[in-house]
């Protein structure tokens, strides 16, 4: 078994696998808030070191996707979504030591996992796809289909990791042609996280708005696939759902104290490091420390050098970690009915408002019905595994 930490060219690599859905989330909610990044990235940054170290395995942490497409959207303050952030992690803290993760982690059947991990997929994809026809060019799509070919053909080379060699070129890309290097000389300096003032008496809003829309997607995709993710990855390394669940709920109740994002884990991330070559905690702790070094003195040039970097090349990356989830579906290939029902979930995922949800009840309702039916369908991951 490897170490639980390396410091490796593979870990290095794989430390960027989950910047093309990290990214862009981060700088959003920046914008459409005017939040101060100093809070926002330093406490992203220390729950990423903490679950490397943790887990040792390039467990991601991610944020809050459903929130903060809400905080984009204008719904919702940098303040409330803090507040938000407390509310979900009780929520989910009760879950995990009521036994409810583990309840739901039963009855919810393995091909309505592998449905949610394709459908998680197929919208990276679709988010992929944007980042590249961002620029109107046709180098961006160049660009993006040299990227990936690179990503493909060095997919297990040790000397060569081809992350590091697509990453590192469109950073040298970008600190050349992109970059005023005079005009951030302002923002280099240390700047100490605070967090927001709180809408306490907006504690009913946070929760309607903010987390009822969330909970769906963090139990289908941030604990119950992310789990069957590490089974599917890291075979032997069984993570419990109590155990990601109480993770999940220790950075929601602590990082809104710094000013940070809230965040959970995700099996799109987990695939995303694994794909660019991390295998060990290393790669997240990498990715955590960069975090924080930029938001304690960086913060207020962070958002700069991101639109620098060349957005063909974060849709490439993306769309790597999409194949990964994609693909996992293929051990439902023995069972038609199974294959189809995640087809299915995926397209439910993607194409409802309430989508994750969605295709969590009605996929789990119909994989029942049909074993009722006398169908054969995969198992369980409970009978998979004999627990």
């Amino acid at each position: 078994m490897p170490a639980r930490l390396q410091f490796n060219r593979r870990e290095v690599a794989g430390a960027f696998g989950d910047i093309g859905t990290d990214l862009p989330i981060i700088v959003g909610v920046m914008l459409a808030t005017g939040v101060d990044g100093a809070g926002l990235l330093a406490g992203f940054g220390l729950a990423q070191i903490a679950t490397g170290l943790l887990y040792g395995l390039p467990m991601p942490v991610q944020p809050l996707k459903a929130m903060a497409v809400i905080v984009i959207a204008g719904h919702a303050s940098a303040g409330l979504l803090q507040l938000a952030g407390l509310l979900i992690g009780g929520v989910m803290l009760v879950l995990s030591l009521t036994g409810g993760l583990d309840r739901l982690g039963r009855l919810i059947p393995h091909g309505v996992v592998r449905g949610i991990q394709a459908g998680l997929g197929l919208a990276l994809a679709r988010t992929a796809t944007s980042l590249v026809a961002q620029p109107h060019s046709t180098w961006a799509w160049t660009a993006a289909t040299v990227a990936v070919a690179v990503l493909a053909v060095l997919r297990t080379s040790k000397r060569v990791p081809g992350a590091l060699l697509v990453v590192g070129a469109a950073a040298v890309w970008a600190a050349v042609y992109r970059v005023d290097w005079p005009g951030l000389r302002p923002a280099v300096g240390f700047a100490w996280p605070h967090a927001e003032p709180w809408p306490w008496d907006q504690w009913l809003t946070a929760l309607t708005l903010l987390v009822l829309p969330q909970l769906p997607l963090s139990l289908a995709n941030s604990v119950i696939a992310t789990q069957q993710t590490v089974r599917d990855l890291f075979p032997g390394r069984e993570i419990p759902l109590r155990t990601i669940g109480l993770t999940y709920s220790g950075i929601n109740l602590i990082v809104p104290w710094f000013g940070g994002l809230p965040a959970c884990h995700g099996c799109g991330g987990l695939a995303g490091y694994y794909a660019l070559g991390a295998r060990t905690g290393g790669a997240v702790v990498i990715c955590g420390t960069l975090y924080l070094a930029t938001g304690l003195f960086f913060s207020h040039g962070f958002t700069t050098l991101v639109h620098a970097f060349p957005s063909p090349i974060l849709g490439a990356i993306l769309l790597v970690e999409a194949t990964v989830l994609i693909l996992l579906v293929r051990d439902l290939r023995a069972s038609p009915a199974a294959l189809a029902l995640a087809g299915v979930v995926a397209v439910l995922c993607v194409t409802l408002p309430q989508g994750y949800l969605a295709g969590l009840l009605a996929g789990t309702a119909c994989w029942h019905l049909l074993r009722r039916c006398g169908l054969t369908l995969a198992p369980s991951p409970a009978s998979a595994t004999g627990s």
